[in-house]
């Protein structure tokens, strides 16, 4: 089973992280928490990596949906998206909440709220590749 969607896009990092920042926005999301894995790296181990960052994205309706079926679904929250340098540009990738779903079980109100935020963050992605496509 696939565990997360991804985009390639060949846009500047800086670029890439904006516009994935926007692009999650527009579809009802907003960013929690932020790790720059380069900065952290360099700082922890000393090792140089090429750009990257976790996005911790979060709409709060569907947590809270989430959290009401189920209150250990907080462990899996947020949903992290990372933009990370590639030699083609930069992948965007994120976790697919549908995926999610084999560690929380039988759950219809579960499922629908991991549909819902799976078509959100799909629709997100998605708008990365449809906008550098139209510039």
């Amino acid at each position: 089973m696939d565990y997360s969607m991804m985009v390639t896009v060949d846009t500047a990092y800086d670029d890439t992280v904006a516009a994935t920042r926007e692009a999650l926005a527009d579809n009802g999301f907003g960013v929690l928490t932020e790790i720059d894995v380069r900065a952290t790296l360099k700082a922890k181990l000393d090792v140089d990596v090429p750009p990257q960052i976790i996005l911790g994205a979060c709409r709060p309706p569907l947590a809270h949906r989430a959290m009401q079926a189920d209150p250990s679904i907080a462990t899996l929250l947020p949903c992290n998206v990372v933009v990370r340098e590639v030699a083609e540009g930069c992948i965007v990738e994120a976790i697919d909440p549908t995926a999610m779903m084999s560690f929380a079980g039988e759950s219809e109100a579960l499922a629908d709220v991991a549909e819902d935020a799976s078509a959100r963050i799909r629709a997100a992605l998605d708008s990365l590749t449809k906008a550098r496509e139209a510039s």
